[in-house]
């Protein structure tokens, strides 16, 4: 059986995360806490188990990425929710190389009801951080009905129809909108202008906005002439930032670590105390916010790349107890936004070959519909700012599938002066989720 004998389609999977905007409509919920287990043992059990999924899928691509050199910054969070959505439609062999590349835990509910857990405790947290998933079908395309279900009930995520086949780049347009709009303009035309062809079938869009302050117990200056020894070890002056605060500070393999805490309101402080007291064993009520600002410094002799192999799952999860120590912290401002990256071989290499047709293996999403279909990319673009008053950052994934033949001293402030490359994440305390990770080679 040739290509030629069936009718050509695709199927674009799409997962932005972005800052500033509130749900849409679809996303909207009284309290999010009541999804289903996110109040409950079970749930934050599985908003735990993801965290640690979300931080071994992401240190593996981190550490393949770093090995081109040069700045970076991915949302391990979002990939890994866009191809958790997409693994909702897999199975077989492909269903299997997914979950390990993923680190997905065995019991897919769980997986799922974890991935709705962790949005429902991030919209309950600390600073400006909501979701919004969407699902965009060609009109009269019918998909298995388990595999909506699935996607409404764990990600709330309705889906709407768009006339693909005779209208690709009107509906390229119309999501490129949605994308920017949830992104406050920062993640501009993800899909390119050959993006949707009249063969495009789904989008499965998921969007989720970050940007929050620092604590008031935080008040960094800043100092304009902070050299930076960039990555040919020449020094360069540019905008650094300084405060004297109490903050988490932890030796790790090959350097330190300290993590800032981001602004908590009052009422959330409330919530989140109210919820450990009941349940004592995940709530983390550290006073000041369930979300911090990483950064992950090698000691003077030891390069970034090589604090970057020591990193583990296990290591950035301890971070989120790190304890609290008087700190002198100096680092740059900065701000990245590296161009769109095809994951597609990152993907591959990492063991989910099946999933795009290669090494001779045959792609199996018999679960999202009864076309042949198999991914041809996945494209991811992030950014991210940081400065005296907080951090702001976004991002995007596509996953474009196609159609075809299955083939210290506590007196003394430790000072940490960030002056040479260096890492950093977003962390989310309370699962141990880094829904950001990236480094910092130049700061320029």
């Amino acid at each position: 059986m040739t290509i030629a004998t069936h009718m050509k389609t695709l199927l674009q999977i799409i997962f932005t995360t972005a800052t500033l905007v509130p749900l849409i409509e679809a996303a909207e919920s009284s309290d999010p806490l009541k999804l289903e287990g996110s109040g409950s043992y079970q749930g934050a059990y599985a908003s735990q188990a993801i965290g640690n999924c979300i931080n071994a899928f992401g240190l593996a691509l981190h550490q393949r990425l770093a090995e081109a050199g040069g700045n970076t910054v991915t949302s391990p969070w979002s990939i890994e929710t866009t191809l958790a959505m997409t693994f909702a439609g897999a199975d077989g062999q492909t269903k299997a190389e997914m979950g390990k590349v993923l680190h997905l835990p065995p019991d897919e509910k769980l997986m799922h009801d974890g991935f709705a857990s962790l949005s429902a405790s991030l919209e309950s947290d600390a600073g400006e951080i909501f979701t919004a998933n969407r699902l965009y079908g060609q009109q009269g395309k019918a998909f298995k009905q388990a595999f909506l279900e699935t996607l409404e009930k764990s990600y709330r995520a309705p889906l709407e129809a768009l006339p693909f086949a005779t209208d690709p780049d009107g509906s390229r347009r119309k999501i490129n909108s949605w994308v920017e709009k949830q992104t406050q303009d920062h993640i501009k035309d993800l899909i390119p202008t050959d993006g949707f062809t009249t063969d495009t079938q789904l989008v499965l869009c998921n969007a989720v906005h970050f940007k929050a302050p620092w604590t008031k117990h935080q008040k960094f200056a800043e100092t304009p002439d902070f050299e930076f020894a960039v990555h040919d070890h020449k020094k360069t002056k540019v905008t650094g930032l300084l405060t004297v605060s109490e903050l988490g500070y932890q030796k790790i393999p090959g350097g330190v670590a300290v993590t800032v805490p981001y602004e908590e309101t009052p009422e959330h402080y409330e919530l989140r105390k109210k919820l450990y007291d009941a349940r004592k064993s995940f709530v983390i009520p550290n006073g000041d916010t369930a979300l911090q600002f990483v950064l992950l410094v090698p000691d003077a002799a030891v390069d970034l790349v090589d604090l970057e192999k020591q990193l583990t799952p296990e290591v950035l999860a301890s971070l989120a107890k790190a304890e609290r120590k008087l700190v002198m912290l100096q680092f740059p401002k900065f701000k990245l936004q590296p161009a769109t990256a095809n994951l597609t071989d990152y993907l591959v290499k990492m063991g989910m070959p099946s999933a795009f047709n290669q090494q001779g293996k045959s792609a199996d999403f018999s679960r999202m519909a009864d076309d042949s279909l198999f991914l041809s990319a996945v494209f991811h673009k992030a950014f991210i700012t940081v400065d005296k008053n907080g951090t702001e950052a976004a991002a995007a994934t596509a996953a474009v599938a196609t159609k075809g033949e299955g083939l210290g001293n506590p007196s003394q402030p430790i000072e940490v002066r960030v002056d040479r490359p260096f890492a950093f994440a977003i962390q989310h305390t309370n699962s141990g989720a880094c829904l950001f990770l990236g480094r910092v080679i130049d700061p320029r």
